[in-house]
């Protein structure tokens, strides 16, 4: 059974600081490509952040310079680490697991307060 658990969502002040954590099970980690997305109230969700299996990174313009994600193999687990952040980025934030099969966390809630 595969399994995707974010953590380190909450609430934090304009030009504060997060790293959120997926915690992956049930899948080869090494083998796929992880995303961070994130879904506003209205909005569709998009995609923040990207690493595929061998670490290329690729980011969206809106994020680019203050988000940076990464991976640790050993732990299985994808991080995103938020800086800089704005009202804007206000959102539930949800990893994805994909190798020819997409997997999806449950998300985590990310309130940046003005």
């Amino acid at each position: 059974q595969v399994q995707l658990v974010e953590s380190g969502g909450g609430l934090v002040q304009t030009g504060g600081s997060l790293r959120l954590s997926c915690a992956a099970s049930g899948i080869i980690f090494s083998f796929n490509h992880f995303g961070w997305y994130r879904q506003a109230p209205g909005k569709q969700r998009e995609l923040v952040a990207a690493i595929t299996s061998s670490g290329s990174t690729n980011y969206a313009d809106s994020v680019k310079g203050r988000f940076t994600i990464s991976r640790d193999n050993a732990k299985n687990t994808v991080y995103l680490q938020m800086t800089s952040l704005k009202p804007e980025d206000t959102a539930v934030y949800y990893c994805n697991a994909n190798r020819g099969t997409n997997y999806w966390g449950q998300g985590t809630r990310v309130t940046v307060s003005s």
